[in-house]
């Protein structure tokens, strides 16, 4: 009987694990809610489980999941990015129930999930931290804290969850008149989001570089890094485009970063794949954000650049194996960038597009091109759960190769029915900056005209959506 791995996710990411898993000869087991049930993930699993109605709901609920697991005879879950992911108390479960958690022990999402915590460890190996506070005390306590921390440090600074991530739970202030209103908001907005009212503050790094290291370890200690990758176009704390290596670092400054990421990692004995956050300030010198205790979205551009497979490594560590590789056997080539492509339209405040169909998808292709998607001609995108559709990954050995194999692939990507992203991403690659690899945290409050742009941006999707209003209107008519 083969080993059984399965999978508590959904979307694209769960199709690429399920991938790997087969890769291996291994046999994924899917989970999904009703509103799943047309979605490509359970299709290709070797046996999916249904969990209940949901949303969300049911895809968050531990011991459904780990008794599907028990259910299934799998031996292993891989929780992929979002939902359990980062959750201690997932880990935690599974370990009780004797199931492999393919991630870091629990005892490690606890700690680096806790941003006090994981800023207590990193300042105690020495890594650079921005100046920052421990936990507030509750009630007009704290606020004292805040305001003494503000005139020390000078505005702006950031409030944040203890347990937010992934954007969540951050607000910039900028004086102290702000922090008093903000501060009070902040720690209702924590309660309801992350069930713990715990904030803290840390001084603003002024539009710097989002530069984050993804590294791997095995039990024994062993642990290497990916390299770099830049995050720093983003909208509201949340990444839009992720490239690798990251721009504008010398060879000894991404050799330093990537090594203090290693040395972090150790400091939190840190097992599996994860990723190390920095700002990098226009000075040249990096702060310790976080570690990100999962696989990331963005883990595809560290693959194209290193050629690693980052999911089969972390289902063998999981299963007991040691890194077969070095720092030495990792070489770094050419660039890479990603491209979040979603049902979103960006003219009106990125809304969602869930409840559309796809009425025609035509995806792009050839040398240095990834897609990791499960959006198919006649889906229809559920209304219940994130807008990403497919993510795009260009390779090119060079920066101006890959801008314009990017270009290439964007005006030959169809898809038709939903509003996208697609036409925001060509009107990026416009920019000036963007095509001399110039930009930071600041990028898209700079750039005022990135919605200026043609809603069918290329003549093959203009052509597209006339054959699908052709083909709708066909559908509505018939013989009397």
């Amino acid at each position: 009987m083969k080993t059984k791995i399965l999978v508590a996710n959904r979307g694209e990411i769960a199709i690429r694990i399920i991938r790997a898993i087969q890769e291996l000869n291994y046999e994924a087991i899917a989970i999904y809610e009703t509103p799943d049930n047309d979605s490509k993930h359970i299709r290709i699993a070797d046996e999916a489980i249904w969990l209940g109605h949901g949303p969300r709901c049911d895809y968050l609920n531990i011991d459904k999941v780990i008794n599907a697991a028990l259910k299934s005879g799998a031996v292993a879950i891989h929780p992929g990015y979002g939902f359990l992911a980062e959750n201690a108390d997932f880990a935690r479960a599974c370990e009780e129930a004797g199931i492999i958690f393919i991630g870091p022990s629990s005892d490690a999402i606890d700690k680096l999930g806790n941003k006090v915590m994981a800023r207590t460890i990193m300042a105690d190996a020495g890594i650079p931290m921005v100046p920052g506070t421990q936990n507030l005390k509750a009630g007009e306590e704290g606020l004292e804290e805040a305001r003494e921390f503000g005139k020390k440090y000078g505005y702006p600074i950031m409030l944040k969850a203890t347990s937010g991530g992934g954007g969540r739970g951050i607000r910039r202030v900028e004086n102290e008149k702000e922090l008093e209103e903000q501060y009070g908001i902040a720690r209702t907005e924590a309660q309801a989001a992350f069930n713990d009212d715990s904030v803290y503050l840390e001084k603003v790094v002024v539009n710097p570089k989002h530069i984050e290291v993804q590294i791997i370890a095995d039990k024994t200690g062993h642990t290497v890094h990916l390299g770099t990758r830049d995050c720093s176009i983003q909208r509201r704390n949340q990444k839009l485009v992720e490239i690798a290596p990251a721009f504008q670092l010398t060879p000894e400054q991404q050799e330093d970063i990537s090594q203090t990421a290693v040395q972090a990692a150790k400091a939190a004995n840190y097992f599996n794949a994860g990723t190390v956050e920095f700002l990098f300030d226009k000075d040249g010198s990096y702060y310790f954000m976080e570690i990100n205790t999962r696989l990331q979205v963005e883990h595809t551009v560290s693959e194209m650049i290193t050629g690693i497979d980052i999911v089969r490594t972390q289902i063998k560590l999981a299963l007991g194996k040691e890194l077969l590789f070095s720092q030495d056997d990792v070489l770094l080539r050419g660039h890479a960038v990603e491209l979040r492509i979603n049902a979103e339209d960006p003219k009106n405040n990125f809304m969602p597009e869930g409840g559309k169909t796809v009425r025609v998808y035509r995806s792009p292709g050839g040398y240095g091109v990834r897609l990791d998607g499960f959006c198919y001609q006649g889906f229809t995108i559920p209304q219940v759960y994130d807008s990403l559709l497919v993510k795009l990954t260009v390779f090119g050995w060079s920066w101006s190769e890959t801008v314009d194999r990017l270009r290439r692939c964007l005006n030959n990507f169809v898809i038709t029915g939903p509003k996208t992203t697609i036409p925001f991403f060509l009107r990026l690659l416009q920019e000036p900056d963007f095509q001399e690899g110039n930009f930071d945290t600041s990028f898209l409050d700079t750039h005022d005209g990135l919605l200026d742009y043609e809603e069918d941006s290329s003549e093959v999707n203009k052509l597209a959506r006339l054959i699908a209003e052709i083909h709708q209107k066909g559908e509505n008519t018939y013989a009397a």
